[in-house]
């Protein structure tokens, strides 16, 4: 080992082995891709332009920065799991103070109250918006909140088997199967019919090994599921119904309480966080009461001290750092707190008649462009109900199309020919933010030239 850098943990033998177990002789050999002429090597220097001013340095960049594209610049039609909503300007002012910017978890609760009172409201809107006894104080992403529901429902049921729906996100498929190979359970797969979950196949999947059925609502199609139907489908084996949902549809759909759900979970990214490069996100994680000592992460409680004042504490946690780690239900040990608050700041702001306002927007304008578009020739793969997104089959190729609409200072949807097997099928978002003129404009560049 190197004694001037003693504290690296590989030793020689260990990068000789790593190298022989990927099958390269040395370091170098990573890097073959790279053209030998823009390599960077220890006898060769990086040719750069003199230096400039802090002034002009910023007038250069900010050109460069100027040709990305953005919402402030163009109008999107993309969503698939990251969308773009307003958010009123008090959320930022909010987060940006400092008691809350630098909080951490909040061990002393005596010195947090406020960061512990932002969460405890946090669970009970989420509560009121799902249906739902107990939400926790956020974890990571709605992804992350549906790995651990699975958990949560293998360990609860003693059954070793999940079923997804076919329509739920490709990116949530991918989670669920880490989680179910780390802790060595099966997940199936239901087919579609259309953009639903294929009731009859999801009927003959069910069996009395499974654990969980998981469906999203809407799904990622947009298209709004059957959960009672789903749900009576579960009973007859005892299987629970884990709802990965979009909150702020909640403020128009039923909650998936009422309608049976066991495990609700999802991503308040809808709810006043910017999409930021996807990026960080918070997932919601809530449950009927009976599974209240399963959930992963923290629930702050209220409480009252001594002299009868309201305070608020963290009632039960049950990650491994708290507890003997053979008696924990997850290693998830932290949450999003900044961003639970913003979710919190967002829909205080907007109160129940805002954030059904905004939802109905979404719904009227989703429904305007999809009957345009149907009206104009094109084939309107979601022919059920949706919230604010939909499917439709274009008549060119979906990249030309992308470009056409860039000329338009538009952003085109979501490829999703290949997840349902039809050419150029194009996921399209219309959240409450596109105005008419945008909406029209994209249909018109979507069916000229269609019969």
């Amino acid at each position: 080992m190197d004694k001037q850098h003693r504290y690296l943990p590989t030793t020689e033998e260990d990068r000789s082995e790593m190298l022989e177990a990927i099958g390269v002789s040395s370091i170098d050999d990573l890097f073959s891709d790279i053209p030998e002429s823009i390599r960077v090597t220890e006898d060769k220097t990086v040719e750069l332009k003199k230096a400039l001013s802090e002034q002009a340095l910023t007038k250069h960049m900010k050109r460069y920065a100027d040709l990305n594209v953005s919402t402030d610049s163009h109008a999107y039609f993309l969503g698939a799991g990251t969308y773009d909503h307003y958010i009123p300007s008090v959320v930022n002012h909010v987060l940006l103070r400092s008691e809350f910017m630098t909080a951490y978890t909040p061990y002393q609760p005596e010195a947090s109250q406020g960061e512990l009172q932002a969460l405890f409201e946090f669970q009970s809107m989420i509560c009121e918006l799902t249906g739902m006894d107990v939400a926790n104080s956020s974890l990571y992403d709605g992804f992350t909140s549906l790995g651990e529901a699975c958990n949560l429902a293998v360990g609860a049921t003693k059954r070793n088997e999940i079923i997804y729906s076919k329509a739920i996100h490709p990116q949530a498929k991918e989670v669920l199967k880490t989680y179910a190979y780390g802790m060595a359970y099966k997940v199936l797969e239901t087919e579609l019919d259309k953009t639903m979950t294929d009731l009859d196949d999801l009927k003959q999947s069910i069996s009395e090994q499974t654990a969980a059925v998981i469906i999203q609502y809407p799904n990622f199609y947009g298209t709004i599921e059957d959960l009672k139907a789903i749900k009576s489908l579960c009973e007859t084996t005892k299987t629970l119904l884990i709802v990965m949902a979009n909150p702020l549809a909640l403020a128009l759909l039923n909650a998936p309480g009422k309608l049976g759900a066991d495990i609700v979970v999802g991503d308040t990214q809808p709810l006043g966080l910017p999409m930021n490069f996807g990026g960080p996100h918070c997932g919601y994680f809530a449950v009927k009461k009976k599974y209240m000592r399963k959930v992963p992460g923290r629930i702050v409680g209220q409480t009252t001290d001594k002299e009868g004042k309201r305070g608020f504490v963290m009632t039960l946690q049950t990650r491994e750092q708290h507890i003997r780690r053979d008696k924990a239900t997850s290693n998830m040990s932290s949450n999003q707190a900044l961003t639970a608050l913003a979710s919190s700041v967002f829909m205080s702001t907007l109160g129940k008649v805002g954030l059904t306002e905004m939802a109905q927007q979404n719904l009227n304008h989703a429904h305007y462009v999809k009957n345009k578009l149907k009206e104009k020739g094109l084939d309107v793969i979601s022919e059920e109900n949706v919230f604010n997104e939909f499917v439709v089959q274009c008549k060119e190729p979906l990249d030309k199309l992308s470009d056409k609409l860039l000329n338009e200072n538009i952003v085109s949807g979501y490829d999703v020919s290949k997840d349902i097997g039809i050419e150029n099928a194009l996921l399209l978002c219309v959240t409450e933010k596109r105005t008419k003129e945008e909406m029209d404009t994209l249909i018109d560049v979507l069916t000229k030239g269609v019969n």
